[in-house]
């Protein structure tokens, strides 16, 4: 059928449109005017509505594209260049591919915590199996107020519940994640999700429409009025208070609902009767239509009196922009209906031809036999029409007051070396170091039986596919460093997570990252952004890590707090032998342990200022660029010579809580730390970047030496490994069982608080 000659060609708009009106769905006033001309008319009101959502923030990327693509977005083992795709899709050999990506599930966690968290977790894993991977694993990185704080409290309890519901639900391991507490993200938690999966090459399937004539299908849920202005208003503002308004602008989700469309959609791939497929996420109906469109330089008639719906008397602007979950656009071979609709059925799952594809490039949607959108779909786009903007910048104010008060801290804390053990024990206390077993134990990490260990620095995944190998997965952003010096911030974001991956044994291969901003039109806010990516530039050139793909998320400010840049980095590593897999944990007594790496005791933005000053201050760790890599190249060929026994990457708290972690993993061995190495307290608490602690038998000390000394890559020894205790010989002596307990709970003691 030909909907453009069944239906009436002139355009119905419900609803007289104005610059007045173009405001109410997030346009400016330039961007209305920009719209007039291109079409040489008023824009209906469904047309404005579209336009709306896919040049938010949130869907154009129109204030950080420019930058985003001076990131190295593509390599020898990358299958498809980042943002072409809905995920990036990495090479490992024989003919297999892993996909994965990270994005933001901010503003409506922020309103709705439980089902915030839940269909960012949806949301991330259609993406991975829209390109015909299955899911292997889930990964998330948030960020919280202060947990002393109710209202954290709630947050965390909410988002925590809503990512393990909906992962277990769904038959997915979450393996790894990081949490974090900072006054900054009172107003605004940060819930990052990622999903990664695994798909052999010749099933990859694209988010690209074509074939004049092929039908276009939904599969999954029914569309109702759940996240109506979600991309364009919701996550793309900051909070105020009208914010709980925006209640109805959260989606929810159905985990068994997306389980049976996973299995649907890959027996329809098996069955090679799918063109494309395109998950709908932010702006439903309107990106997925659009996208699918311009990618594959075609159009689209769609009919949404064929929508399936779960409400009475939707309009066509409510229908395109519902972001109901659980639904797929599929582009079916013509012919091939029969096969994909009883495969549909077999799983029970609704499959509704709602279209066809036109070869003009022209998006026309009808609605009660009225044509509501007649749009060039590539005007609509990122990378088309789509505004790109280069904003204001400038170096904030605050970063030279707060780099001026790094001798204070230096001061402060080297006054407290009579109260060494007691610093230590509140290190381990704090919400940010505590183990976080209280949010983990929520989540399977075991179901699919490829989890290897969730215990490392990073998390290891065997992959059934190819025996014997696996990858490595890690989030990670220490966003203070950012807040500090913001190009030192973005090295440091890239480079720990390569850290944690290598420390684990595997050689870091990508990167997907999830840029977490206040408002870009605040030049302060931009030069952090732009100096965070310029940092995250260079590390990922240096690594040969290119991005595969992600998400900006700006906006994050209320009226009292904006948080910290936060950068953070999901890392893909490979490992070719899983025999070869590394963990921190001490592991025989009289060992040796050793520092790699420099030894210079920054303490700025460090866990330990934060203790005793009360907030985030002083100069951020540098990192030398050549140190870490020798570092991490070293690392590595010790641990696949067999030399060393453990590694452990120093982050938050440094190398004493480094060595409380090591000790406490091991669950009976101790540590004895006698070195002339170690003489001030900003060495023990201090947080210098490019550093990993390892442990080695005697026999191995000569060999161990000479790779070091011919990578010239400094070495330092600490001690031996050994007793019940964690003693520093200079310092203070305190039992293993001590710490373990103090580590072990103090999140949930301090949830349980009323």
């Amino acid at each position: 059928m030909n909907l453009s000659k069944n239906f009436q060609e002139e355009l119905y708009s419900e609803i007289e449109v104005t610059k007045e009106t173009a405001k109410e769905v997030g346009l400016t006033e330039e961007e209305y005017d920009q719209i007039v001309s291109h079409l040489k008319r008023t824009p209906t009101y469904t047309e404005l509505g579209v336009f709306g959502v896919l040049w938010s923030e949130h869907c154009s990327y129109k204030n950080s594209i420019k930058l985003l693509k001076t990131l190295p977005r593509s390599g020898k083992r990358l299958l498809v260049e980042a943002g072409e795709e809905n995920a990036g899709l990495v090479d490992i050999g024989n003919g297999w591919a892993i996909a994965f990506k990270i994005e933001s599930h901010n503003h409506p966690s922020a309103v709705e915590p439980y089902q915030g968290a839940a269909t960012g977790v949806g949301g991330i894993l259609r993406d991975i199996f829209s390109m015909g991977a299955r899911p292997i694993a889930s990964l998330d990185s948030l960020r919280f107020g202060e947990l002393d704080n109710p209202r954290t409290k709630y947050l965390l309890k909410g988002i925590v519940k809503g990512i393990g519901d909906y992962g277990n639900s769904f038959g997915v391991p979450t393996v790894a994640g990081e949490v974090y507490f900072d006054s900054c993200y009172q107003d605004n938690p940060l819930v990052n999700a990622m999903a990664v999966g695994i798909v052999h090459k010749d099933k990859v399937i694209s988010a690209t429409a074509k074939g004049e004539g092929n039908p276009v299908f939904i599969l999954g849920s029914r569309t109702g009025r759940d996240g109506i202005h979600g991309a364009s208003l919701l996550a793309s503002r900051e909070f105020d208070e009208k914010s709980d308004e925006m209640r109805p602008t959260v989606q929810v989700g159905d985990p068994f609902a997306e389980k049976v469309l996973l299995e649907a959609l890959l027996e329809m791939l098996d069955a090679k009767v799918l063109v494309g497929v395109q998950d709908m996420g932010a702006a439903g109906i309107s990106s997925s239509t659009s996208e699918m469109s311009a990618r594959g330089n075609v159009g689209m008639d769609i009919d949404l009196d064929k929508v399936p719906l779960r409400e009475e008397n939707m309009s066509a602007y409510e229908i395109m922009l519902s972001e109901s979950q659980e639904r797929m656009l599929l582009i079916v071979e013509k012919g091939k209906e029969h096969i994909a609709q009883e495969i549909a059925k077999k799983w029970d799952v609704p499959l509704t031809q709602i279209g066809q594809i036109r070869s003009d490039g022209l998006l026309k949607i009808y609605r009660n036999g009225k044509l509501v959108v007649n749009l060039d779909a590539e005007v609509l786009v990122l990378g088309g029409g789509a505004p790109q903007y280069t904003r204001e910048s400038k170096i904030p104010q605050y970063i030279n007051q707060v780099k001026q008060q790094q001798s204070e801290i230096d001061k402060v804390l080297q006054d407290n070396k009579n109260n060494s053990q007691n610093l230590l024990e509140k290190l381990l206390a704090s919400p940010t170091i505590a183990s976080k077993r209280w949010v983990f134990q929520q989540y399977d990490s075991q179901v699919l039986t490829n989890t290897v260990s969730i215990s490392g620095d990073s998390a290891i995944l065997r992959l059934k596919e190819l025996p014997g190998k696996g990858i490595a997965l890690t989030t990670d952003c220490n966003s203070r460093y950012v807040y500090l010096d913001p190009y030192q911030g973005g090295l440091a974001s890239v480079f720990e997570a390569a850290r944690n991956v290598v420390c684990s044994g595997a050689l870091p291969v990508a990167i997907t990252n999830c840029l977490n901003f206040g408002n870009p039109y605040d030049p302060e806010v931009y030069f952090q952004f732009k100096e965070a990516v310029r940092g995250m530039k260079d590390a990922c050139l240096v690594l040969d890590t290119p991005v595969t793909g992600g998400n900006v998320s700006f906006h994050n400010e209320s009226q009292k707090f904006a948080i910290f840049p936060t950068p953070t980095i999901g890392m893909l590593g490979m490992i070719d032998d899983l025999d070869l897999v590394m963990s921190p944990d001490l592991k025989n007594e009289g060992d040796l342990i050793y520092l790699l790496g420099n030894n210079r005791g920054e303490t700025g933005g460090s866990e330990i200022a934060k203790l005793l000053m009360g907030k985030i201050l002083g100069e951020a760790p540098k990192v030398i660029i050549e140190d870490e890599l020798i570092l991490q190249k070293t690392t590595l060929n010790l641990i696949h010579k067999k030399i060393i026994n453990a590694a452990h990457d120093i982050s938050e708290g440094g190398l004493a809580v480094a060595l409380a972690e090591m000790s406490i993993l091991s669950k009976k061995f101790g540590a004895i730390i006698d070195s002339e190495n170690i003489n001030s307290m900003a060495q023990l608490f201090g947080e210098s970047q490019s550093r990993i602690v390892v442990t080695l038998h005697k026999s191995n000390i000569v060999e161990f030496e000479n790779i070091c000394k011919n990578n010239n890559l400094s070495y330092y020894f600490l001690g031996v490994v050994g007793g019940t205790s964690l003693n520093f010989k200079k310092f203070f002596s305190i039992e293993i069982d001590r710490i373990n307990d103090i580590y072990s709970n103090a999140i949930k003691n301090e949830i349980d608080k009323k």
